[in-house]
């Protein structure tokens, strides 16, 4: 992997980061309203896991295999 292979998947795991952390602000207003509507909810949190998957996927192609 070259530097600016590096550099596009630390940009993309950023972003990623962000919008898990937004999804996670978005669902705490939600309950904070009271909202009723537990779809949203259940899809946003949904879309929260995927996210979560993504950024460790994106962490664990950024760490070198090292051989013990």
């Amino acid at each position: 992997m070259d530097d600016q292979d590096f550099a596009e998947l630390k940009h993309k795991l950023e972003d990623l980061r962000t919008a898990h952390r937004d999804l996670d602000d978005s669902i705490e207003a939600l309950i904070k309203a009271g909202s009723r509507d537990q779809l949203q909810l259940q899809r946003l949190k949904k879309r929260k896991l995927a996210l979560k998957d993504d950024i460790a996927r994106l962490e664990n192609a950024l760490v070198p295999d090292i051989i013990a």
